[in-house]
């Protein structure tokens, strides 16, 4: 079978630190990363959920099934002060410190990327607030992640960085919209009309992406979440990904520096029905010199049998070489888990891809 080019690593990484990931991982896929992330270890072990701090106690909302959204009479006034800063430049700039350590002692090849994960700040407000304060105050919370890009992009060399944008919320809300999601939490705050939701969210990525310096790459990692290990929504097919993906890529701001677009596979979906929409995406954006590489979020655990069916169905279905991923962050992995998918990205991939 013919191997896939590359291995992506969607961000969290179980770890002890950040030298600890970059190493594992460096060791582990020699050759096979276009970028590195530090593992989001600690706190940021579970994607956003470390930002809940970051807003005032009686705007939080609970995602418990059983009981319902609180309701709020007067919406409480919020200003810039009542949002604390994201701290994600703090730990992107102290991980950076370590990445440069690293390859100066030969352990991160000189080629590889220093990666930087972000959540969109619909996402943080749709994970932590209740929809009626999201709608009215997502600018500040942008504000305070404007703030952190300004900071990473200045503190870090941009022949190193590249940032991906994490999309779950975004997809889970295009799955609602569609009809094809019932769970109401999930509804786009701003959205008011059917097939605004992927213009809305083009808008916003559009402008945060122009807040980052031209020449600093991009990555778009789409996804369906992972709470509690499982989706949020199962999806019926790729076809709502790839029309989100073909939307994004279409904007000049986010097409012409997108490095990677990365799509999930359910460990289940060993067909072309679910793969064959892939067919449609479009990955070469005019004023880029080579397309946006795609990386297919087919691996599992314990299934290298299964990853390399759903890599043959892919080949027949995508007209294009593609790399490989997990669906979703392994922050949340069991660590005796981790083994196996590295060991299986290693054997369906080849260095230099």
């Amino acid at each position: 079978m013919m191997q896939s080019t590359g291995v992506l690593m969607l961000g969290s990484v179980p770890g002890v630190s950040s030298r600890e990931v970059f190493t594992r991982l460096a060791t582990a896929l020699p050759g096979r990363l276009q970028a590195i992330p530090d593992g989001e270890t600690g706190e940021r072990w579970n994607w956003i959920g470390w930002q809940r701090d970051s807003f005032p106690p009686v705007v939080r909302r609970s995602w418990q099934q059983d009981k319902p959204l609180p309701e709020l009479g007067q919406l409480p006034m919020l200003t810039l002060e009542d949002i604390k800063p994201t701290r994600y430049d703090e730990v992107a700039i102290s991980s950076y410190s370590t990445f440069k350590q690293l390859r100066h002692e030969g352990i991160i090849p000189s080629n590889v990327r220093f990666q930087v994960g972000l959540p969109t700040p619909y996402s943080v407000m749709t994970g932590h607030l209740i929809p009626e304060i999201s709608r009215t105050y997502e600018s500040l919370y942008e504000k305070r992640l404007e703030e952190s890009l300004d900071r990473i992009t200045t503190e870090i060399s941009h022949d190193d960085l590249i940032i991906q944008w994490d999309l779950c919320f975004e997809m889970t809300a295009i799955e609602y919209e569609r009809g094809r999601f019932d769970d109401i939490r999930h509804k786009a705050y701003f959205s008011e009309s059917k097939n605004d939701v992927i213009q809305g969210f083009r808008d916003r990525l559009v402008r945060l992406s122009d807040r980052i310096p031209q020449d600093v790459k991009l990555g778009f990692h789409l996804c369906y979440g992972d709470y509690n290990h499982q989706h949020f929504v199962e999806p019926q097919d790729t076809t709502l990904l790839v029309e989100f993906a073909n939307a994004l890529l279409a904007c000049e701001t986010l097409g012409r520096r997108a490095s990677w677009l990365h799509i999930p596979v359910p460990k289940s979906r060993v067909d072309s029905a679910y793969l064959g929409a892939l067919a449609a995406l479009k990955l070469t954006n005019g004023s880029r010199s080579e397309p946006t590489r795609l990386y297919l979020g087919l691996v599992h655990a314990g299934d290298e049998t299964g990853t390399k069916e759903r890599i043959k169905i892919a080949k027949a279905c995508v007209p294009i070489p593609f790399g490989v991923a997990t669906e979703c962050g392994l922050g949340r992995t069991p660590p005796e888990e981790i083994d196996s998918i590295l060991q299986i990205c290693r054997e369906v991939t080849s260095e230099g891809g």
